[in-house]
């Protein structure tokens, strides 16, 4: 099954969990994301990625120029552990892990999350990868990825029990798109998705054709 269709089949089955006026506040406050244009200012193919130094789940430190002195680097944005689909996104990309080294790149995933939260994350899931915590989403801004939760759909979030004032260190109202990058040596992003939609993701076939493609 491909990344798109278990995501499809997890939304379906969701959204006959979800009371009705709820469903209306996620559509309309993705409708209004998707219209503001987010998507179209965030970086793209052939813009250099901007660097950075975050922390591991494990509270040590992971630059983008560490890692792409070993060779290209997939970089992967994602809401947090609290989102169903980042968790069944990462999962998948964890089933790829093996054949993302295999061709010399380093696979990263980058959320507001707190450490500890990426660490229960990575613990859960059994992550090969790094995840890193950009707190205040700094490296999502520079990335073009970060927007701020309407009212309404934060409230939502609240009711939920999410707890994005704890979980991304007091900065509950900022996320990322999802979105992955494929970055070569050389700093320049060869190969880019970024959706507003947060219920679709970059599929590892895709990400591993934009590895072959690399010279």
């Amino acid at each position: 099954m491909t990344l798109d269709a278990e995501l499809r089949a997890f939304y379906e089955a969701r959204q006959r969990q979800i009371p009705a006026e709820i469903r209306e506040i996620m559509r309309r406050a993705g409708q209004e994301l998707a219209d503001s244009g987010q998507a179209d200012r965030a970086l793209a193919v052939g813009a250099q990625a901007p660097r950075f130094t975050l922390p591991t789940a494990t509270g040590q430190t992971l630059s983008l120029d560490g890692l792409l002195a070993a060779g290209p680097v997939v970089l992967t944005f994602y809401r947090g552990a609290w989102c169903p689909y980042c968790n069944i996104a990462l999962r998948a990309l964890q089933q790829h892990h093996a054949a993302i080294t295999a061709r010399g790149a380093s696979l990263v995933a980058v959320s507001p999350q707190i450490p500890d939260e990426s660490l229960s994350l990575t613990e859960k899931h059994d992550l090969a990868f790094d995840v890193l915590s950009d707190i205040g989403s700094d490296t999502a801004k520079q990335y073009g990825l970060a927007f701020d939760l309407s009212e309404d759909l934060a409230a939502v979030y609240d009711r939920l029990g999410f707890d994005l004032q704890r979980v991304n260190g007091g900065h509950p109202r900022t996320l990322p798109l999802p979105a992955t990058y494929v970055i070569d040596r050389a700093g320049t992003i060869r190969w880019a998705f970024v959706d507003t939609d947060y219920t679709t993701r970059a599929e590892p076939a895709d990400i591993l054709a934009a590895l072959d493609a690399l010279d």
